[in-house]
Parts: C-alpha cells; sequence; structure tokens
C-alpha cells in the first residue's frame, strides 16, 4: 500500500455522504406524526452542527444554493441544464451534492438540479 491517505478527502467524502443522507431523511420523516416529526428534525439539525463543527477546524464548509438563481459560474454542475433554453430564468431547484469550501477556495463542486 503505498499510495498515500489523504485524511482530508476522506473526512470530505464521509461530509458529502453525511449530508445527502440526512437530506434524504429529512424527506422521509411523516409530518402527520408531529412530535415524532419535530423530534426526528431536530435530531437532523443538531447532527447537521456537529457535521459543521467537525469540519471548521480544517476550514471546511458545506454550501448549498436551493432557491438561488442560476448562475453559470457557480461552483456545481447542474445535470438538467441541457433541458433549458439560453433565455430561461433558472434558480436552483435543489442541491444533490454540496459545495465543499475551504480555506483556499473550492474543495469539491457539487452538482444541482434546476427549475424554471
Amino acid at each position: 500500500m503505498e499510495e498515500s491517505v489523504d485524511t482530508e478527502d476522506l473526512l470530505i467524502n464521509l461530509a458529502v455522504e453525511s449530508w445527502r443522507l440526512c437530506r434524504m431523511f429529512q424527506r422521509s420523516i411523516d409530518a402527520s406524526d408531529i412530535r415524532a416529526a419535530g423530534r426526528q428534525s431536530n435530531q437532523i439539525r443538531y447532527f447537521q452542527r456537529k457535521l459543521d463543527d467537525s469540519l471548521a477546524p480544517l476550514g471546511l464548509r458545506l454550501v448549498t444554493l436551493d432557491g438561488q438563481p442560476y448562475d453559470v459560474g457557480m461552483a456545481a454542475t447542474a445535470l438538467n441544464a441541457a433541458d433549458f433554453g439560453p433565455e430561461d430564468t433558472l434558480y436552483v431547484d435543489q442541491m444533490m451534492e454540496p459545495i465543499v469550501m475551504g480555506p483556499d477556495g473550492v474543495r469539491r463542486t457539487g452538482t444541482m438540479m434546476l427549475r424554471n
């Protein structure tokens, strides 16, 4: 095993997958059970805060652009950009993966879906 392991890259991978799991879990919460939904939402927020706190000492943070006007220069790949024309006013519908920012700029680009 001669390859060196970049622990920061491993942490970034873990953080992105954790973010994706939180998003999936948030969407699966049953809103009809108000008490359970509130508790589960609080657990997700707590976990996300702990994730952010773990990344902060390394100068890393996860960035999402949900709802923002789309700009070609965003540090994320639009998976459905070909579905729209050049004159369409577009917005970020949802992030599929967050952007990972480091102290020196973008560490990993995100992926997103667009909407009119």
